[in-house]
């Protein structure tokens, strides 16, 4: 993952002096800091690595930039929508709105886009009527809002299964904490309002958590079949939800993909005996498809002492990646010196630090754990003006970013073929005020 690490020299491993074969200090001269970088093939093996599943749903939520949602689309991936705007971001991607007619291998055809949500705000409702957008519903009240507007559309059902699970309570999906889809008690009810309302329950859908581990994942086909046997026969699509893990710390590995998909394979086929027909298997990952692709790359512009601690402090905050502040994750982190002796030379030693953004903010820190707590992490020595790069950034990362502190959202590249592409330029301070007034 960072560019040829020496065993025997522990820092060398933190020093980072290209992207996809693409210099970081040529990347941030031409483009600023900070800065978010993807790895187009990083992208496309993630993709690979799904294939056989029938179909791959691209949570968009995760990276939504349209250079991205074009590069999964050319893989044949599709895409999972939650906003009138992401259903505007895939069409500007290239998605078609309509469903096709019908599919070369008898499986049921696939929705280009789905809107999932548990609510209709009025915007995403108009914008789902007029593109005829697949829904999956959230919410009973959901179905009554959609036959109004679409009678006799076919709907998928989301449902919460009871459970939950993941690395943070703010990324739990399932259970009485989470507000996400039809409590699985409920189901019976939201069958007889659809039937009521004129729509056809086709989808079945459960995620319990992001980041979740895959023996948590696996609870969730057993809740789907048994809540597939409530809908019966007018199913033709399942769908096990996203959540996938992605290795963050040291020693953390990628999940069992071919044990999950012959899990949820398994699973498909007796249903398919019991309804005598063919079922799409669908997957819905957002953070697999992207997160080890991105990295951001922020600028040293302060090297501070505070008691016995020191702080790098950098031009990245988490007005640019936010996770760290809400959920105490950890993302590994690499330097880049700017000196051209140092930058060509061994790897300078390591010490421990912390690492701070410019924020008016004590929260405003990338190495601190659940719960606020400053942390420190080993990093080469580093000076004025070096370049650090926090890795695996590629999912909820840009896209929770904000102006806070009026601070402009950064620029985005996208590495192809060992050459850098803006793909969203970096936003200014004009760009802050223009939609205001006096």
């Amino acid at each position: 993952m960072v560019n040829s690490p020496s065993a025997a020299d522990p820092a060398a491993a933190l020093v980072r002096r290209t992207i996809a074969g693409v210099s970081v200090a040529e990347l941030a001269q031409a483009h600023g800091t900070p800065l978010y970088v993807y790895d187009a093939a990083t992208i496309r093996r993630r993709c690979r690595d799904l294939a056989r599943w029938d179909t791959v749903r691209f949570a968009q939520k995760a990276c939504s930039n349209i250079a991205v949602l074009d590069l999964v689309r050319r893989e044949g991936v599709l895409v999972d929508a939650v906003s009138a705007g992401e259903i505007h971001r895939a069409l500007a991607a290239g998605y078609p709105a309509a469903t096709p007619r019908g599919t070369a291998d008898d499986l049921p055809p696939a929705h280009p886009i789905v809107y999932t949500a548990d609510i209709f705000d009025r915007e995403s409702l108009e914008v789902v009527v007029r593109h005829g957008i697949h829904v999956n519903c959230g919410s009973s009240d959901m179905l009554e809002q959609l036959s109004a507007r679409m009678p006799g559309a076919e709907v998928t059902l989301r449902v919460n299964p009871g459970f939950g699970h993941g690395p943070s309570q703010k990324t739990n999906t399932g259970g009485e904490g989470s507000k996400h889809g039809i409590w699985h008690a409920d189901v019976p009810d939201a069958l007889r309002r659809a039937e009521w309302s004129g729509l056809a329950v086709t989808g079945l859908h459960m995620h319990i958590g992001s980041g979740t581990d895959l023996a948590h994942l696996a609870e969730v086909a057993g809740a789907l079949e048994r809540v597939a046997e409530e809908i019966g026969r007018s199913l033709t699509t399942i769908s096990a939800g996203g959540g996938l893990p992605v290795p963050y710390r040291p020693g953390e590995v990628h999940a069992d993909l071919g044990g999950y998909f012959d899990l949820w394979d398994a699973t498909r086929r007796r249903l398919e005996a019991r309804f005598g027909h063919r079922l799409r298997l669908e997957l819905e990952p957002g953070r697999y498809l992207t997160a080890e692709a991105g990295f951001l790359v922020t600028e040293i512009r302060a090297v501070k002492r505070q008691g016995s601690r020191t702080y790098l402090l950098v031009d990245a905050g988490f007005n640019t990646l936010a996770r760290p502040v809400m959920y105490g994750a950890y993302h590994p982190m690499s330097l880049c010196p700017c000196d051209p002796l140092v930058a060509e030379g061994p790897a300078p030693r390591s010490t421990e630090v912390a690492v701070g953004g410019p924020l008016c903010e004590s929260g405003d820190i990338f190495t601190q754990t659940d719960g606020g707590f400053v942390a420190t992490r080993p990093l080469p020595e580093a000076a004025v003006g070096d370049l650090l790069v926090i890795e695996v950034a590629g999912a909820y990362g840009f896209v929770m970013a904000s102006n806070y502190n009026s601070k402009p959202l950064p620029a985005e590249v996208l590495v192809d073929g060992g050459y850098g592409r803006l793909v969203r330029r970096r936003q200014s301070v004009g760009d802050l005020v223009s939609g205001e007034t006096v």
